[in-house]
Order: structure tokens, then C-alpha cells, then sequence
């Protein structure tokens, strides 16, 4: 209201001093050659006080003052410069409104206000003021348009760095959530094969420590292996917690299908006999999909290491189908009773061991299928394409 007011004073000024000159004199524009009339100071004021409202309800105050404005160019002589007033107040539409509504409203007001200065005014029909007041109200429309396209541009960019600026925060806790899963994974994947394998290992040194000392010294040596095994993969899995440029930062590479032979070893050494046989034509894969072919196995050998009886059988088969490499692991064992309330129960949907494979699979754009065979046993089966289309943060540089 206070800025309004100052332009609406400012306006009246300019109105009040324009009105006092001659533009016609012989000697140029000479001052005090007119002296306004009672109606033409009335009108004058009016209109400069209906500005300080322009932009509470800027089209009344335009029709206000045009109305103003017609009058004056209408019924006073000498002329005085009302219609300053409806160009401030056309302006005043046209930076609030949108375009369309402009080329309407400036051309009407165009229209009526030249309209009554060439047919019904004192001055002939072609005189300059008349013209005047033709590109006025048209200059007027124009920059109002121009200045609301200006603040629409301005805030277009401001909402789009506004947006940008959420999206690049949701994207940040969308890649900070995928590692923690992904970190979290590989922990239960290391943890539970591991722990599995030293709690057999145990079992067996504690069952024959009296009556086979070499045999209990045996499974305590594998016990000692394996736990060294843990601690080394937690290590570099926890290692990804690290800064970047950290010197002690593991630069060991993830495990792979490379160490298949290895992983297997490991589960017969426990006493699981493990067959493996493999058709993938020496396929080189891609380090996430090569990682979660061999979490998979570890995670399925795991299971049936700890569910499926202590006479059960695993074999483990890679083969390359197409675009595809196709893991399989199978088991004969009848299961145990605890086994469908195990955390890595081997049922269909179980716990988060089945569920870390699905969601390493999926995520690389395969597929995973778990579930029992005709027969007896369990079967685990994952389709893997061979070129990762997955999203970089869900890989593993461990």
C-alpha cells in the first residue's frame, strides 16, 4: 500500500504539472499557458486515488479510471492528462493476469479511450494527442505482459531448482537405503554360511574330542578355517564403510564363481557331499552378476547344511542359456523339524536368506525360484542375464 501510494502521488504530480502546459505554443511546450479546470482537478485526483487499489482488484480500478479518463477526454477543455492514470492501471492488468486476458482488456481499453479522444474530443481526429494516447495504453499492455512473463520465467527456474534440489536429496537416501541393503546382505550371507559351517565343525569335535582326538583336531582346524574365512570377507565388506582414499581400505576383489571349487570344498570339508558341474563355456560375468551367482550358491549350500539332514546331498550346477547363466542347486534331504521356523528356512518365502537371494537376483533383472521337489529335497534356481542392467549402486566393489 505504501509503494502504491507513492506511485499514485507521483502520477498525480505529473498529471498536475502536465495540465499547466502548452505542447502547442509558439515558442514549444510553454508553461502556464493552460490552467485546468475544476472537473479536469476533480477527475485528476480520483483517478491518482483509485491507483493506491490497483493491485487489490486491478481491473475494477482499471475500468475506474478509464471511465475517469473518457470522461475528461470527452468533456474538458482545455485537456488535461487523466488518462496517465488507466495507462499505469492497464499496466497494472496486464503483469497480473495472463496474456490472452491482456489482448483483450488493452485492446478495449485502446479502443474506447482513442475512440472518445478522435470522435467526441475537442481536437481534430488526428491531432498527436490522440495518437498519444494509442500507443501509450499499447505500450503499456505490452511491458505489463512482458514483466509477468518475466516473474513467470523467474519462477519457473526457481521451482525447477527447487526440484531438482529434492530429487537429487530422494535419490541420495534411495542410494544410501540400497547400500545399507546391500551391505546388510552380504553380512547375513557371510555370517550365516560361516557360523553354519563352524557350528557342524563343532558339533563334531565335541562328539568325538575323547574317543578320536585326531579327528576332533581335524574339525577344530576347519573350525579355525573358517572362522579366519569371516572375518576376512566382514572385513572387506565392512571396508565399503570407509572413506573414500582410506589406505587401509581392502582392495581384495569380491568373490566369485571363480572360487565355486573353493566354496565347495568348504561344505565337504563339513561333511556335505557337494557335486559340481558347470556348462557355462568359460562366460565371463559381469562382477554383480558373477557376486550374486555366488552368493546364491553359498546361501542355498547353507541352508542345506543346516536344514536338510545330516545324510542330504547338494549338487550345484552353472550353465549359460542364452543371454542368460542358469544356477541351480539341489539337495536330496528330507529336512529337519525345526527347519520351517529357521530364520533361512528353506520353505518358500522364508527368511531373510531367501529373501537376500530374490532381492540380489531381481535386482540384477533375473529371476529366482526357491521351493521343494517331487520327492524330496529343495531346489533353488536363478536365471541371471549375463548383461547387468542394474543400477550401479547395487553392485559390489567389496
Amino acid at each position: 500500500m505504501a509503494l502504491d501510494a507513492t506511485l499514485a502521488s507521483g502520477v498525480l504530480v505529473t498529471m498536475m504539472a502536465s495540465s499547466f502546459i502548452d505542447p502547442h505554443g509558439d515558442d514549444g511546450a510553454t508553461w502556464g499557458a493552460h490552467t485546468p479546470n475544476v472537473l479536469s482537478l476533480t477527475l485528476m485526483v480520483l483517478s491518482a486515488a483509485a491507483l493506491v487499489l490497483r493491485r487489490r482488484a486491478p481491473r475494477t480500478i482499471l475500468a475506474t479510471t478509464g471511465a475517469l479518463s473518457a470522461l475528461e477526454l470527452v468533456a474538458s477543455d482545455p485537456r488535461a492528462p487523466v488518462v496517465m492514470s488507466a495507462v499505469v492501471a492497464l499496466y497494472t492488468v496486464a503483469s497480473a493476469t495472463d496474456r490472452p486476458t491482456t489482448w483483450r482488456v488493452g485492446l478495449v481499453t485502446m479502443t474506447v479511450l482513442t475512440a472518445c479522444a478522435m470522435l467526441v474530443g475537442p481536437l481534430p481526429w488526428y491531432a498527436q494527442e490522440n495518437l498519444a494516447i494509442f500507443a501509450w495504453t499499447g505500450m503499456a499492455a505490452a511491458a505489463g505482459d512482458a514483466v509477468r512473463s518475466r516473474r513467470a520465467f523467474v519462477h519457473a527456474i526457481r521451482e525447477r531448482a527447487d526440484r531438482a534440489e529434492r530429487t537429487r536429496e530422494e535419490e541420495a537416501r534411495r542410494r544410501v537405503a540400497e547400500e545399507r541393503l546391500r551391505i546388510a546382505r552380504d553380512l547375513h550371507d557371510v555370517v550365516a554360511h560361516h557360523i553354519a559351517l563352524v557350528n557342524v565343525q563343532a558339533g563334531v569335535a565335541a562328539h568325538v574330542m575323547d574317543k578320536r582326538p585326531d579327528q576332533a583336531k581335524e574339525a577344530l582346524a576347519h573350525v579355525r578355517e573358517a572362522s579366519r574365512s569371516a572375518l576376512n570377507e566382514l572385513r572387506a565388506t565392512v571396508g565399503l564403510l570407509r572413506q573414500s582414499g582410506d589406505p587401509e581400505a581392502p582392495t581384495e576383489p569380491a568373490p566369485g564363481l571363480a572360487r565355486l571349487d573353493e566354496l565347495a570344498d568348504t561344505f565337504r570339508n563339513a561333511g556335505l557331499p557337494v557335486e559340481v558341474a558347470r556348462a557355462d563355456h568359460g562366460t565371463t560375468l559381469p562382477a554383480a552378476v558373477d557376486l550374486a551367482a555366488y552368493r546364491v550358491i553359498q546361501e542355498a549350500l547353507t541352508n542345506v547344511q543346516k536344514h536338510a539332514g545330516a545324510e542330504a546331498k547338494a549338487e550345484i550346477s552353472v550353465v549359460r542359456v542364452g543371454p542368460n547363466v542358469e544356477v541351480t542347486v539341489l539337495d536330496d534331504g528330507p529336512g529337519q523339524d525345526d527347519g520351517p521356523g529357521q530364520d533361512d528356512g528353506p520353505q518358500e518365502g522364508g527368511g531373510h536368506g531367501l529373501l537376500g537371494m530374490r532381492e540380489r537376483v531381481t535386482a540384477l533383472g533375473g529371476t529366482c525360484t526357491t521351493g521343494p521337489r517331487y520327492g524330496g529335497g529343495f531346489r533353488v534356481h536363478a536365471i541371471l542375464p549375463v548383461k547387468n542392467r542394474a543400477a550401479p549402486a547395487l553392485g559390489d566393489s567389496a
